[in-house]
């Protein structure tokens, strides 16, 4: 079993959007940008992928370039290939093409000596449902605290 570490998690997206599904997938990198990686330069926060000509691309993917890299050097906020199976990519063409969903990047990841994405189907929350779920979290925390309080007497 390989062990998941985590590069970047995108926050934002789990506060903006309701997330559906989850898929994993392989990113597709140059050597200055897996080397970018690895010193933990990546922001996945306006991440969000497409389905392009049968192949899922990621937008707004920025991975800085490489400090200690020859004269080549990758662009920083390129599109970039992300690596699924056909039927997954089918699958979510169809669920994009749907009124209200997108594919959003969740978090970047190394799963052994690679670099995975995961990704989500997701669809956008009204104001109100962000209100409700910071209401939810808040009610959940107290509730919590009162049980620890009557526990510790």
């Amino acid at each position: 079993m390989t062990k998941q570490a985590d590069i970047a998690t995108n926050k934002k997206a789990r506060h903006d959007f309701e997330i559906v599904e989850t898929y994993e997938a392989g990113l597709v990198l140059r050597g200055t940008e897996v080397k970018s990686v690895r010193a933990g330069h990546i922001n996945i926060r306006d991440s969000f992928a497409r389905v392009e000509k049968g192949e899922v691309l990621l937008h707004g993917c920025d991975i800085q370039p490489y400090q200690n890299a020859s004269f080549v050097q990758h662009e920083a906020k390129r599109p970039r290939k992300l690596l699924l199976h056909r039927k997954e990519i089918l699958k979510l063409a169809s669920l994009t093409h749907e009124k209200g969903f997108t594919l959003v990047a969740l978090r970047a990841y190394w799963s052994g000596r690679r670099v995975k994405m995961e990704i989500g189907v997701a669809r956008g929350k009204a104001k109100g449902d962000r209100r409700e779920d910071l209401k939810k979290r808040v009610e959940t925390r107290e509730a919590e605290r009162a049980v620890a309080n009557f526990n510790r007497r």
